[in-house]
């Protein structure tokens, strides 16, 4: 039997290339979209739903998957208020996975990122910390934290200082290796492939950070 995916996020840059590539994917033959604005894809498999990801928790009855895959985030120069951004970026991640508790959704991927760590003093790191214990908490049987450092790829919104970033990574990956290696900067396909390959593995729960998703995908 063909299975269900949840997609959180799918109009961003992660979240659009994973659900190009669970469209592709035999195994799954319906794909629930909870999103603010439409994806702009047209196909059977498509089942979307434009909400408020706020107010996920009252979409209870349409949350039924087997898989749900979390690529929603923000960043401080989009959301500078940290009360939203933690709505954002800590409240919908883990209204998701109360979410797969309450309806016995046994896998669930969600991405965070390299450095999160509840007791950082840096509020992005701190926020994503206090999300992933959160998520965990939920002892959801299959759950997969992906931190990955600076994602790669071409974004519909333009980011100014992620655009930099980006730029200097190009001559810094090089030297980033041995314990550094996690510094890379990463491709969100990779992300994206790697999110599907958990979801459809034996690999054990818990995060996995940059450097083990890429050797995920590309088995080196």
């Amino acid at each position: 039997m063909s299975k269900t995916a949840i997609i959180l996020g799918a109009t961003g840059l992660t979240g659009g290339l994973l659900l190009d590539h669970l469209l592709c994917d035999d195994r799954y033959g319906k794909i629930t979209l909870f999103s603010r604005s439409p994806c702009g894809i047209i196909h059977d498999k498509i089942d979307e739903h434009l909400i408020d990801l706020m107010d996920l928790s009252s979409h209870n009855e349409s949350f039924l998957a087997d898989d749900v895959f979390c690529c929603v985030g923000t960043t401080k120069a989009k959301t500078p208020n940290e009360e939203l951004y933690t709505q954002i970026d800590f409240g919908i991640p883990v209204m998701a996975a109360q979410l797969c508790s309450e309806n016995n959704i046994n896998t669930f991927v969600v991405v965070s990122a390299l450095g999160a760590d509840k007791e950082s003093k840096i509020f992005y790191n701190r926020t994503k910390g206090r999300m992933e214990e959160a998520v965990l908490d939920e002892n959801i049987l299959n759950t997969y934290i992906l931190q990955p450092s600076l994602i790669g790829g071409n974004r519909k919104e333009k980011r100014f200082g992620e655009y930099i970033a980006k730029l200097l990574m190009k001559f810094l990956n090089p030297l980033f290796f041995g314990a550094l290696k996690n510094y890379k900067s990463i491709a969100a396909i990779t992300i994206a492939e790697c999110m599907v390959i958990l979801a459809n593995g034996s690999h054990p729960s818990g995060r996995i950070v940059s450097y083990d998703i890429k050797k995920l995908v590309t088995n080196e």
